[in-house]
């Protein structure tokens, strides 16, 4: 499978102690001028200027991808995205220190008069499954249920030859080997994608609720962004955690298939991830929940994402440059989305994104 170095050796640093300078730019022209921290301007034929955003880490490999491809076309733009985990990404976009949040939870109703740049739209980009992942030495196929995964998240199953991980895996040999869970220390969105699954899977088994920050026992630990969590599980024997698919590839974890609202054990796929999304229900402002989907063909932790983006743009041209990325992002770069492991959008849900790009106003 061809994957991009970018994602690891990319420099997208984005300091975000000086982001709030970068943002603050007053108001463009048609003509030509040296651009200054994080604005934009125009040159002739072509976009120029400087995007920043921060948030998610579940769709960062995606998103570098496009960001690569998309300097190809449009070499004027820069568009840097630090990830940080969603929270950071909302909060940021909420502070008016990013052009563009990425998040894989929604923002809280009693948040949404707090943005400063006013109303926001939420922009689905791609989805893809949240894997769980494990390190255990001679058990491959390792099969599990809501149920079992949320006793051994809330730690009340501690060893691997537990009962209930051996009634779902008869003919494989398990070993007393103790269970260490790791999860996100980061406002995350995968741990919000995660814990909803668990409420909807396990909803008389699970006990710690939803959200980007569970209270996680005090004997599991925590790893930042889902790259962190995928190094304490390749590093930690008898290690189990929830990371995307595409960083699970990347370190070379082994995976979970998981038994679905049907009753079938279904290893996260891409063709999976798409089939728990062939029935959702699609909201208005383009938020939908695709976990815990029917269908015997459904992963069940089918996990959604977002762009979010204020829809009153303050400087025109660099409006111009985050309509143009978008779009790019719902177009062309939908076909860069199965080489870095994740699913496409649907693309009636793909024509709504870009309608509601389309939505993105611009001063005159």
């Amino acid at each position: 499978m061809h994957r991009s170095t970018s994602r690891f050796v990319k420099p997208f640093a984005l300091a975000l102690t000086l982001a709030v300078g970068a943002v603050a730019c007053g108001d463009s022209t048609d003509t030509a001028e040296e651009p200054s921290s994080g604005g934009a301007t125009r040159t002739e034929g072509t976009l120029s200027g400087t995007l920043n955003g921060s948030g998610a880490t579940f769709p960062k490999p995606f998103y570098e991808e496009v960001i690569a491809a998309y300097k190809e076309q449009q070499p004027g733009v820069t568009v840097n995205y630090a990830g940080g985990g969603s929270g950071t990404g909302r909060q940021n976009l909420q502070d008016g220190v990013v052009d563009f949040a990425g998040s894989d939870g929604l923002v809280k109703a009693e948040d949404v008069s707090k943005y400063k740049g006013g109303e926001f739209l939420y922009v689905p980009t791609i989805t893809a499954p949240i894997t769980v992942s494990y390190n255990l030495t001679g058990v491959q196929d390792l099969v599990l249920d809501g149920d079992t995964i949320a006793k051994i998240f809330q730690r009340e199953i501690k060893q691997w030859d537990d009962a209930a991980i051996k009634a779902l895996n008869p003919g494989a040999t398990l070993p007393a080997t103790p269970i260490t869970v790791a999860h996100r220390s980061d406002g995350s969105g995968t741990t919000e994608n995660f814990t909803k699954y668990l409420v909807a899977a396990a909803p008389d088994t699970w006990k710690l609720k939803s959200g980007s920050t569970v209270e996680w026992p005090a004997d599991t630990q925590a790893g930042n962004g889902n790259q962190g969590v995928s190094q304490v599980v390749k590093s930690t024997a008898g290690a189990i955690g929830y990371v995307d698919l595409s960083d699970a590839k990347a370190s070379g974890l082994q995976f979970a298939s998981i038994k679905n609202k049907a009753g079938k054990a279904v290893k996260p796929t891409l063709e999976a991830t798409s089939a728990a999304l062939e029935g959702v229900v699609v909201a208005d402002d383009l938020t939908y929940n695709p976990l815990n989907a029917g269908g015997d063909r459904s992963y069940p932790i089918a996990a959604p994402t977002w762009i979010l983006v204020y829809k009153t743009q303050t400087d025109k041209v660099k409006g111009e440059a985050l309509k143009s990325f978008l779009t790019f992002m719902l177009g062309e770069g939908q076909d860069l989305a199965t080489d870095v492991d994740y699913a496409k959008l649907p693309d009636s849900l793909r024509q709504k994104a870009l309608a509601q790009v389309a939505k993105i106003s611009l001063p005159a």
